[in-house]
C-alpha cells in the first residue's frame, strides 16, 4: 500500500460531501474517489440487510481504484454495516459515528446529549451504545429526522418549511435539557446554520464530518500513508501532485453536480454515473 493511492468515500447521496469539504480543507494533498448512492437514497428507511448489501457493493466498487482507505461517510451505514465491512475488506474502513461521539463527550457540560439522525440509525441503537461504552453516566436522547435527507438531496437547506421541520425535531431535545447536539447524519451539516440558530447559543453542535477527517488524518500518518509529505514523491524532493478527484453517483448526475456547487462553493469536477449491478460507468454531462 502506498501514500499515493486514493481515499474512497461513500454516502447514500450528497451528504458525504460534508466529509469531502473537510478533507479538502484538512487533507488537500489526498486524492478522493467519492460514490453517492443517489439512486437508492435515503437509507434511513432501509432494512439492515439492505444497508449492509449496499455498503458491500460500494466498497467493492471503490476497491477498483486501489484505495488505501475508505470512509463510510454515512451515519446510517456506519451504524449498521461498519463491522461487516471491516471484516470483509482488508483495508482501513472508518465510520463517522465514533468520532462524533468522542467530540460530543468532550463538549458536553451536563452529560445530556441529543442526536439528530435517520430512522435507521436511531432504530439501530448505535449512538446510545457507543456513548455508554465511553461514559456509562451520560444520558442520550435520539431524534429521528426522516425529512432532513430528502430536503438536502433537493438542495433545500433554508426557508420556512425547512425551519418548521427543524423546529419540530429540535423541540424534544430542548425539552430534555441537552446542552450538546450531534448532527448524526452527514447530510445534516448543510442544515447546520438553521439548526444552530433554532437551537440557541446554549446548545453546542458537533459535526462528525470534521472529527472524522481529523481521525483519518491521524490514521494515515500512523500507517504511514499520508500524502502530506515534504520530501517524498519526486526526484527533486518535492511532493508529487495527487491525481484529480473523481465523483460517482448511482442516480441523476446533474442534480448531484448542482448540489456539489451549492454545498462546496467550487465544484470543478465531472460526475460519472455508475450502475453498480453491472459496474458500468459513463461520464455525465454534469460538470465542466
Amino acid at each position: 500500500m502506498s501514500y499515493s493511492q486514493p481515499i474512497g468515500v461513500f454516502d447514500s447521496g450528497v451528504g458525504g460531501l460534508s466529509v469531502v469539504r473537510q478533507m479538502l480543507a484538512q487533507l488537500p494533498d489526498e486524492h478522493i474517489i467519492y460514490f453517492g448512492d443517489t439512486a437508492r437514497v435515503p437509507y434511513g428507511s432501509r432494512t439492515p440487510d439492505e444497508i449492509i448489501a449496499f455498503g458491500e457493493q460500494i466498497v467493492s466498487f471503490l476497491q477498483r481504484f486501489d484505495v488505501k482507505a475508505v470512509v463510510a461517510a454515512c451515519n446510517t451505514s456506519s451504524s449498521v454495516s461498519l463491522p461487516v465491512l471491516r471484516e470483509r475488506f482488508h483495508l482501513p474502513v472508518l465510520g463517522v459515528l465514533e468520532p462524533g461521539v468522542r467530540a460530543a463527550l468532550e463538549t458536553t457540560r451536563n452529560r445530556r446529549i441529543g442526536v439528530l439522525a435517520t430512522a435507521a440509525t436511531v432504530n439501530s441503537g448505535a449512538f446510545p451504545r457507543c456513548f455508554l461504552a465511553y461514559d456509562p453516566g451520560v444520558t442520550v436522547h435520539t431524534q429521528a429526522c426522516p425529512r432532513f435527507v430528502p430536503l438536502v438531496e433537493a438542495g433545500r437547506i433554508d426557508g420556512p418549511e425547512v425551519r418548521a421541520i427543524a423546529r419540530q425535531y429540535l423541540q424534544p431535545l430542548r425539552e430534555a435539557g441537552v446542552d450538546t447536539i450531534v448532527l448524526g447524519c452527514t447530510h445534516y451539516p448543510f442544515l447546520a446554520p438553521v439548526i444552530r440558530e433554532l437551537a440557541g447559543d446554549a446548545i453546542m453542535m458537533v459535526d462528525p464530518a470534521e472529527e472524522t477527517v481529523k481521525e483519518l488524518s491521524a490514521l494515515l500518518a500512523s500507517l504511514p500513508l499520508s500524502s502530506s509529505r515534504s520530501t517524498a514523491g519526486s526526484a527533486d524532493g518535492q511532493a508529487a501532485e495527487p491525481e484529480g478527484h473523481r465523483f460517482f453517483a448511482s442516480g441523476a448526475v446533474n442534480s448531484f453536480y448542482s448540489s456539489g456547487r451549492q454545498f462546496l462553493g467550487d465544484f470543478p469536477f465531472q460526475v460519472e454515473q455508475v450502475n453498480l449491478s453491472g459496474i458500468d460507468s459513463k461520464c455525465s454531462t454534469g460538470g465542466l
